[in-house]
């Protein structure tokens, strides 16, 4: 089956390439993702999949599948951070404890339209002020959801434990996505 994936994560395209049975081609999603707004961590995951599956999907058709994670920890979002200072911020609150990593994934077809999402818990260290720095140095939190990535090397003096799918952690949780492509196949006759 062909589809598109509505990203330019890198992270996602290698997760998605899992999955052997479908073709796959990146279209970045252009969808205004600051109209979206919502006090709940799930209901606003699954509304930016779904704004950047559907944006995709007006300009591509076929099969789009969207995805967006956030990190939440005592019910704040954490995205990307913009700066070193709001990096380290952001590490302060989640360093001795757990947090949530929400990734919802979002299939737009022709006929059907699933969205799903899956949560994982991440403990971290307590905070560590030379393994921070070290980290932060790498540039790796800028361009992800709580300012860590947990495949990141430089991160592993930093990671305590996790429990759940560390595909969910990293961008795409795999099973999640090919449970729902497996839907819209069958929706679409092509199983």
């Amino acid at each position: 089956m062909n589809i598109t994936l509505a990203s330019a994560s890198p992270r996602r395209k290698e997760l998605i390439g899992q999955i052997d049975w479908i073709s796959c081609q990146i279209v970045p999603s252009g969808a205004d993702e600051s109209k979206i707004v919502n006090p709940n961590p799930i209901q606003l995951t699954k509304a930016l999949a779904l704004v950047k599956a559907q944006e995709v999907y007006s300009r591509c058709g076929g099969v789009v599948l969207g995805a967006d994670t956030v990190v939440v920890v005592d019910n704040q979002i954490l995205g990307k951070p913009k700066t070193e200072n709001q990096a380290r911020e952001f590490f302060k609150m989640l360093c001795g404890r757990a947090h949530q990593v929400i990734t919802a994934v979002a299939v737009v077809s022709e006929r059907k339209t699933l969205v799903d999402c899956e949560i994982s818990t991440v403990y971290m260290r307590p905070y560590d002020e030379n393994w921070v720095t070290e980290y932060i140095a790498t540039k790796s939190p800028f361009d992800k959801a709580g300012g860590y990535g947990i495949q990141d090397e430089a991160f592993a003096p930093i990671l305590d434990r996790f429990e759940g799918e560390l595909d969910n952690i990293i961008g795409l949780p795999v099973k999640l996505t090919e449970k729902l492509l497996q839907e819209i196949a069958k929706t679409n006759g092509n199983d």
